[in-house]
This record gives C-alpha cells, sequence and structure tokens, in this order.
C-alpha cells in the first residue's frame, strides 16, 4: 500500500474516532459537569503516566526490532517478559500508596465508593494489554490497521460510556466503557498479528535495552506534553478547571491527528530505508513528513483562533473560560506536530542517543515551567509553558537532524498552507459577522459545524490553487491512477 494512502487511512480513521468522541465528551460534558470531567481525566491521566514507567521504552523498542525483519519472535518474548515483571511492581507499588492517590483524587470517593486505586490498576492491564498488540502490529508495517483498530476503540469506548451514562452509572459508567472497549479492541487486534513467541536470549534483552534506554524518555516527552500539565493542575486548581483544560486539550490535539498519522506511517519505512543504508529514500521521507505535517495543524489554528469562544461553548456556559487556553494549546500542538515530525526521523535513523537529550531539554523546561507558571496564572500558565518548550526543542531537533541526514525542508508548501490558511481566516470571520446577524447566529452549534465545513473547503480548494504538490500527491494516492509511491 503507498505510504499515502496509509497515512490518509490513518487519519480517516482518527478522525472519525475523535467526531464520536466528540460528540460523546460534549454530551457528558452537559450531563456530568466540569467536576466530574476533570476527575476522569486525573484518573487517565495517573494511569498513562504508569504504562510509561512500567515500559520504560521497551515499548517502541520492540516496534523497532520488529520493523527491523529479524528474530522477531524473540525480541516479542523479551519485551513481554520486561514488561509483565515491571507491572506487577508498579500494581503493588501503587497498592502500598494507597492513601496518597486517595488523597490525590479527593473527589473521587463522592461518586464511586470503589478505591481508585484498583480503578487504575484495571485501567493499566488493559491499556498494556491493547498498546503491545498495536507496537507489534506497526512492526509489521500493518499501521493502518492501527488506525483503523484506534477508530473502533475510541467510537466502542465512547458508545458504550454513552449507554452507561445514559443509564445512569456517571463517572463509573466512563471508566467502565473506557475498559470494556479497550478489551475488545485488543483482542480483534490480536487476529493481524503474525509474529509468534520464540525463546529469546540475552543478546535480545540487551538489544532492546540498548534502544530502550533512550527511546523511553521519547515517550516521557510525549506524557509530559500531554500530560505533566493536567497532573500539576490537580494540585494547584480546582477538579472544574482542570474539567475545562481537558477538554480544551482534546479539541487541540484533534488538530495532531494528521500529523500524528504521518509519524505512525513514516517511522518503519525511515526505519527499513535506513537499515538498507537507501539515504536519499530517508531524506525524501523526512520531506514528505514536514511537508504535510502542517496540512489541517495550520488552519486550525487559524480557525481556532477565531472560534476558540463558540467551540467551548457547545460543552456548556463553564467551558468558556477557556477561550485562550484553547488557542495556545492549538499553536503547541501545531510546534509539536513538527517537532514529533524531526524526533521520529532521529530514532528511526537509529539515533535515539539525541532525541534523547532533546527530550530531557523539552521535559525538564516544560516541566519547569508548568511548576512556575500554574501557581501564579493557573491554566493559562500552563499553556503557556507548553508553547515556550515545545518551541524551543524544535529548533534543537531540527538542528540536530539537520547535521546527519541532508534533506529540504519545505518552505513552499508550507507558505502555501498559511496563505490559504489566511484565507479562509478571512471568510470565516466575514461569514460569521454576516451570519451573526441571522436567527443562525442563535444556534452556536449549527454555526460553527457550518463556518468549520465552509472553512475546511476554502481552505482545501484555496491550497489546490496554490500548491502544484499538493494536487500531484493527491491524484498519486487516488486508487488505480498509479503504482507511484506518495
Amino acid at each position: 500500500m503507498k505510504i499515502g494512502q496509509t497515512s490518509i487511512i490513518v487519519f480517516v480513521s482518527k478522525v472519525v474516532g475523535s467526531a464520536i468522541g466528540f460528540f460523546a465528551t460534549v454530551y457528558f460534558a452537559r450531563e456530568l459537569g466540569a467536576e466530574v470531567l476533570g476527575i476522569y481525566a486525573l484518573v487517565l491521566t495517573i494511569v498513562s503516566w504508569m504504562i510509561l514507567l512500567s515500559e520504560l521504552g521497551i515499548g517502541k523498542a520492540v516496534t523497532k526490532r520488529i520493523s527491523e525483519g529479524k528474530e522477531q519472535g524473540a525480541y516479542l518474548a523479551a519485551s513481554l517478559v520486561w514488561i509483565i515483571a515491571l507491572i506487577v511492581l508498579f500494581a503493588g507499588c501503587i497498592i502500598v500508596l494507597r492513601p496518597v492517590f486517595e488523597r490525590y483524587i479527593d473527589g473521587f470517593s463522592q461518586y464511586i465508593s470503589l478505591s481508585v486505586v484498583w480503578v487504575i490498576i484495571g485501567l493499566l492491564a488493559v491499556n498494556i494489554f491493547f498498546k503491545i498488540t498495536y507496537r507489534i502490529l506497526k512492526g509489521q508495517r500493518l499501521v493502518h490497521i492501527v488506525g483503523i483498530l484506534n477508530t473502533v476503540q475510541v467510537g466502542g469506548q465512547s458508545l458504550i460510556q454513552l449507554a452507561l451514562v445514559i443509564g445512569g452509572a456517571g463517572l463509573g459508567g466512563l471508566f467502565m466503557g473506557w475498559t470494556i472497549g479497550g478489551l475488545i479492541v485488543a483482542l480483534i487486534g490480536l487476529y493481524w498479528v503474525r509474529v509468534r513467541p520464540r525463546v529469546p536470549s540475552k543478546q535480545h534483552f540487551r538489544s532492546l535495552y540498548d534502544y530502550a534506554k533512550y527511546s523511553w524518555l521519547g515517550s516521557l516527552k510525549s506524557r509530559t506534553f500531554n500530560d505533566v500539565d493536567i497532573l500539576l493542575l490537580g494540585v494547584f486548581v480546582q477538579s472544574s478547571l482542570v474539567g475545562v483544560y481537558s477538554v480544551a486539550w482534546s479539541i487541540a490535539k484533534f488538530l495532531e491527528l494528521f500529523g500524528g498519522a504521518i509519524s505512525q506511517t513514516m517511522f518503519p519505512e525511515i526505519s527499513y530505508m535506513a537499515t538498507q543504508k537507501k539515504d536519499q529514500a530517508v531524506s525524501g521521507l523526512i520531506n514528505d513528513s514536514l511537508a504535510y505535517t502542517g496540512l489541517i495543524a495550520i488552519p486550525g489554528l487559524v480557525g481556532g483562533g477565531i472560534l476558540a469562544e463558540r467551540l467551548l461553548r457547545i460543552y456548556g456556559p463553564e467551558f468558556r473560560q477557556g477561550a485562550s487556553v484553547l488557542i495556545l494549546l492549538v499553536l503547541a500542538t501545531l510546534l509539536y506536530s513538527y517537532l514529533e515530525q524531526l524526533l521520529n526521523a532521529l530514532n528511526g535513523i537509529n539515533r535515539p542517543d539525541l532525541s534523547f537529550r532533546i527530550n530531557v531539554v523539552f521535559i525538564s523546561l516544560n516541566a519547569g515551567l508548568n511548576v512556575l507558571l500554574i501557581p501564579e496564572y493557573g491554566i493559562d500558565g500552563a499553556a503557556v509553558a507548553s508553547v515556550v518548550s515545545v518551541g524551543f526543542s524544535l529548533v534543537l531537533a531540527y538542528r540536530s537532524l539537520a547535521r546527519l541526514v541532508t534533506f529540504k525542508t519545505p518552505i513552499g508548501e508550507i507558505t502555501y498552507q498559511i496563505l490559504a490558511a489566511l484565507m479562509m481566516g478571512i471568510l470565516i470571520v466575514v461569514g460569521l459577522g454576516i451570519v451573526s446577524a441571522t436567527s443562525l447566529g442563535q444556534h452556536n452549534f449549527a454555526l460553527v459545524i457550518l463556518l468549520v465545513i465552509s472553512g475546511a473547503g476554502i481552505y482545501l480548494l484555496t491550497l489546490l490553487g496554490l500548491s502544484k504538490r499538493f494536487r500531484q500527491t493527491i491524484l498519486r494516492n487516488l486508487p488505480n491512477i498509479s503504482r507511484s509511491s506518495a
């Protein structure tokens, strides 16, 4: 399958899943309120950090080794031994630290009689199950299958949660739906797993360790970008503000979907080409990834800046206070998408040591700024910390990769995307002024949907007119047009 088509499949799958998740979150926000969403976000954030600590980079390492096509079963078995041992260890630590977790999420007991630590352990086990399945499939270069499974997962979880919340299960329904949906998708994913465990040797454990000792910090970087602000907000602000921030964050993360789809698709390809010593192919893949990373996020920044307050109003009046946060988080997400492509390339050419150093800078800067800014500026301070830390790390990553690989930065394509987004923004402002004076202006949800759809159409048409490369890429990836790879 063409790389471009694979990226599109992954992206469309993510969009469908996110759309289902969006409507579900709107319902949960209106039905359960910001405080419940804040508690839910805090628990999932803790689980995400527990997964990071239990994997210690082995997840990415097994994807890398399986993608190389050699002794796949032995590497899989070694990774399973490593991860299961650490899960057992961390589950024990969670139980011992039960009072700490219960004090941190003190509002949990008002909604669920069960201790929060048992919920965390259950979610941790399920999350590890489907994540290791995804890692194997990515190593097999079945990234499009992972994209489809992600849609099934998010969609299934959201639908089950909706049914349970409508039935009166409340916060417990959110956790039960998440767990059931995750189990289902993990079992489905096993159907495509072709790698079978083989008895590993000491060399296989050492090889995984050699890669993981650097790559684990990449996962820590991702968790820091996604979650450290929420963890610290849980200390300094009330749960309702955590809920507002998490909703703004979910909207911003939607705009990263296409960049994420590209990085997921490109990593096994760059890894394979680097192993085959095909430097020119690696350079071309890097150029392609940078050319299209901002395809959705750039217009998202422009549109989000214009419609931020109206977007958050959809979730309920109390969420409107997050408008400035949303704009900052969208900017951070755009910069982070480019950062991910550059670090992805460094890892693909087997230089996780450089990614490690950049991630150290990012994590230190992000955590430090959050600690400094959140007590003073609240959720706005957390958003500023994300923008500054990502921007600085992006410069470091670009300089590091440019020293190792000769590639052309697609300045022209990025400029076309900016120009098309600005044209879209102008027309949205004009349209908003006209429609606001009509009866449709009183129906916020319908107006936002109309402006988003029409804005997307204007942007794509403008970009098609400006960019010859974009037109050619569309044609190459249409079915039965050409056999060439995008």
